[in-house]
């Protein structure tokens, strides 16, 4: 740490308050705590003032439990920093992350009540170790439970035929309790011999996330500009619909639950909503007002354009635009009316009225249009997730928990990958595939990543925080590559040169869905 940087001594002095307030007896932390709200509610009540500076400054007041404010939040408001700048890599190399997450759930004193300061990569390890943890206690609990009252899945098996994937998921996931949703995922694809220590999962989340994300499945659309998913605005009434989007959400829930990254491309607001409703804890008026131009930006880019021009139109709205507080949208070819104030196909559009169009117009495209979806989906992700360590991570945070990070930093992966079967660093081959892979466009490492573990998706943290492995598979040969995507693990035969391990890789990773992964 450098001693002359300002910025460096302040995390040291974090630190040390850690630790200190950590064995305060609870009279001490009180008295500090109120304290630390009466000098934030001052704070908060002055937002012009706060700085940078005095942003960075009170973080070691807020080191202290059960305050009902912190900087995080005044910061939020503010918008002055970044929410990374927040991030205190010194202070999270300290923490025994299992028993800090145990004390924050026995709410007392511990650093998971400040989680702005956790990295995104502490909160992930978080998360994997409660996972784990409830995982084998459902399984204890199984085993216990069968020597007295019969057998009792230790396992959430999922049985699946592969052109019935969504069916067959809908079907068995229905009606499964939170409690069984915490066991550790299976998955059996009918008349298949794959036995699922992780590889199977990540194809079947594979599958099924494509179909039902798919634009042809009707339940999500594709922004041809921003490449983003969102809901099919419906006035839905189709109870089997309402389930499909209550799986999805289960879906994304236990991939998260399971360790598995999945290729989805949903906008932060998803993920805004998603914490706002947990939040709420079934209040969801709370979301009415969350929304600006900007979270519609990053959807649909051409939309918010247009509104934004509205809001600075300088002419006569009423007679460029003709139009009143009534908008269309189509679902499944038939086109529906709705009005976003009472009455709203007799209102004409002014310019008096033009900012409540836009404020309507962002709660019937974020809320009012998508709620049933919505409210479906949102119950499926938090029958898996709610009461979880999800709460730790900001809506950001759970992005990349979810789809990971963007990074195919390959040197990385190499400098962490095992070799096995005689293989060494420097063997031949092994500097024939790097020279090789490092060569690929993104598309090609991407294929290859799938090829080897199930999934084309960067853990967060990146591809140094991957476990892979390459093992020699025989001698020279015209066999492809193959993969053991459950334990991230390449087989190569010891090609005979560049130019055949090259073709056979290429042709390997070329069809890589269902082919050469066990």
């Amino acid at each position: 740490m450098d001693a002359k940087n300002p910025l460096s001594l302040l995390l040291s002095d974090v630190q040390q308050a850690y630790w200190l307030l950590r064995e305060c007896p609870p009279e001490a932390q009180i008295l500090i705590a109120s304290a630390a709200e009466r000098i934030m509610s001052s704070v908060s009540a002055m937002p012009n003032l706060v700085t940078p500076r005095l942003m960075k400054g009170i973080l070691i007041i807020f080191m202290v439990p059960y305050t009902s404010l912190d900087i995080d939040h005044v910061n939020q408001e503010a918008k002055l920093i970044k929410y990374t700048e927040f991030y205190n890599e010194s202070l999270n190399g300290f923490i025994d992350f299992m028993d800090d997450f145990k004390r924050f759930r026995e709410k007392v004193f511990a650093l998971c009540n400040f989680p702005f300061v956790l990295t995104v990569t502490t909160k992930a390890n978080i998360l994997k170790l409660e996972s784990s943890v409830l995982m084998r206690e459902k399984l204890q609990l199984a085993f216990f439970r069968a020597l007295f009252a019969g057998v009792n899945p230790p396992y959430l098996l999922l049985t699946i035929r592969r052109d019935y994937i969504i069916e067959d998921a809908l079907v068995q996931l229905q009606h499964k309790s939170h409690e069984d949703l915490k066991k550790q995922l299976k998955v059996k694809f009918v008349n298949e011999e794959g036995i699922d220590e992780g590889g199977v999962q990540k194809e079947f989340f594979q599958l099924a996330m494509r179909e039902l994300i798919d634009p042809k499945y009707g339940m999500f659309t594709l922004n041809d500009e921003s490449r983003l998913c969102w809901f099919a605005q419906s006035p839905l009434e189709d109870e089997l619909a309402l389930d499909e989007y209550n799986m999805v959400g289960r879906l994304i829930g236990l991939a998260i639950y399971n360790g598995i990254i999945l290729d989805i491309h949903f906008p932060l607001a998803l993920y805004k909503k998603l914490a706002l409703a947990a939040e709420s804890q079934g209040d969801l008026s709370r979301l009415d007002e969350q929304w600006d131009l900007d979270d519609l930006m990053e959807i649909d880019p051409t939309l918010a354009k247009g509104l934004r021009q509205l809001e600075t139109f300088e002419g006569d709205v009423l007679e460029a635009y003709d139009r009143t507080f009534q908008v269309e949208y189509e679902s499944f070819g038939q086109t529906f009316q709705h009005d976003l104030i009472p009455d709203g196909v007799n209102i004409p559009l002014t310019n008096a009225n033009r900012t409540e169009f836009v404020k309507e117009y962002l709660k019937f495209y974020f809320t009012t249009s998508i709620a049933k979806q919505f409210n479906a989906f949102s119950e499926g992700f938090h029958l898996v997730t709610l009461g979880s360590a999800i709460q730790l991570f900001r809506p950001e945070e759970v992005e990349q928990l979810i789809c990971g990070s963007p990074d195919l930093d390959f040197n990385a992966l190499e400098q962490i990958t095992q070799y096995e079967g005689g293989f060494h660093a420097k063997s031949r081959i092994i500097r024939w595939f790097w020279e090789t892979v490092h060569a690929y466009e993104d598309k090609d490492k991407k294929r290859l990543l799938f090829f080897a573990t199930g999934s084309d998706r960067v853990p967060i943290g990146g591809l140094g925080h991957l476990s892979f492995t390459i093992s020699k598979n025989g001698p020279d040969s015209m066999r492809l590559p193959t993969s053991h995507t459950c334990y991230n693990t390449l087989m190569l035969c010891a090609y005979s040169s560049k130019e055949r391990l090259q073709e056979r890789l290429m042709t390997a990773i070329g069809n890589a869905e269902g082919f050469g992964l066990m």
